[in-house]
């Protein structure tokens, strides 16, 4: 398979934001090393964590100039030392370094096979969003007959959530700006929360009669993050953070005793990855049985040319956009 020596993509010049990503159309491709594979990029993922990145708030992340991108899906075109299972023309998505690019490499064990009939599109969100979703569902002790709320209930992480939780026999109180709710509505919430223009604390506290609920999915932050805490059900109640596109926020020891007696968990899919590697098996090999099942069905992704790409993230910042984004290179 012929592999060129240079190709396009998308560099982060600074790190003050998504609108200065530069297409440039000479960069090198990359060459796997060993454990892993160069795969041609057919469709790539648009995620919060871009956002975090290109503004410098992604902890480890990296310095500009960079190729941006993390999560790619495409056909494996090349193998490194020491990779087996795979090889050229397999189909397959995984998170690397440079996914807004006509080609980037892949660690072989994190390549992810796209399910049979899913495109390479639909595939957007298999190694992200969708384990995201089942992992914080699973540590926050998700069991039928609890009551969870969902904030971002129209992304693509919060569509999951809303789906597994109604699978396994949860109320879901979602929230989502009101453009947006009749997206959530067709998932199976049973209530819907405006998440722009409502007290959600007081809202969630009349609908769970002053008790709370058992488990928040905290993707939000920002001021969001206290009306999580306020939401849930004071000593057995849980809050798992998962993101903060909205900004910071702070909780303290003090908070924790005298006002928000609750547990808190913090989550973050790369540190499941390498610091609890069973546990990531297991909830990808639940994924598998769900999809096979028809409860996660292919995503619906709205992909966009890869020279889109600062667009596409201004939109994912100003939450206008609904479920999966993708660039095409």
């Amino acid at each position: 398979m012929s592999i060129p020596a240079a190709m396009r993509g998308l560099q982060q010049t600074s790190l003050i934001g998504p609108q200065d990503l530069r297409m440039i159309v000479d960069l090198p491709v990359p060459a796997p090393g060993f454990g892993e594979v160069l795969i041609r990029v057919i469709a790539a993922g648009v995620n919060v964590a871009d956002l975090s990145q290109a503004y410098g708030n992604f902890r480890g992340g990296p310095q500009p100039p960079y190729i941006a991108g993390f999560e790619g899906a495409g056909e494996v075109v090349a193998v490194g030392e020491g990779v087996t299972g795979l090889s050229p023309g397999a189909r397959v998505i995984g998170v690397g370094h440079g996914a807004f690019a006509e080609y980037m490499v892949l660690p072989a064990v994190a390549a992810v096979p796209v399910p049979q009939g899913w495109s390479d599109a639909q595939a957007l969100g298999l190694v992200v969003n969708l384990p995201t979703a089942l992992a914080t569902l699973k540590l926050g002790g998700l069991a039928r007959g609890q009551t969870v709320l969902v904030h971002a209930a129209a992304g693509a992480t919060g569509q999951a959530s809303v789906k597994i939780s109604k699978h396994y026999g949860a109320t879901v109180i979602a929230s989502a700006s009101a453009p947006k709710h009749e997206v959530v509505r067709a998932l199976g919430a049973d209530h819907i929360l405006d998440s722009k223009n409502s007290d959600i604390a007081a809202e969630v506290l009349h609908l769970t009669s002053g008790g709370g609920v058992d488990l928040v999915l905290e993707s939000a932050g920002g001021a969001t993050f206290e009306a999580s805490l306020a939401s849930a059900k004071r000593v057995t109640g849980k809050v798992v953070v998962s993101g903060l596109p909205g900004g910071e926020a702070t909780l303290s020891n003090w908070d924790l005793v005298y006002r928000h007696q609750v547990h808190v968990i913090g989550f973050n899919i790369g540190m499941l990855i390498w610091a609890a590697p069973q546990l990531f098996g297991e909830v990808m090999d639940e994924l598998f049985g769900l999809i096979g099942a028809g409860v996660l069905s292919p995503g619906q992704t709205t992909v966009y040319p890869l020279a889109d790409g600062p667009k596409v993230l201004a939109a994912l910042e100003n939450r206008s956009s609904i479920g999966k984004l993708g660039l095409r290179p």
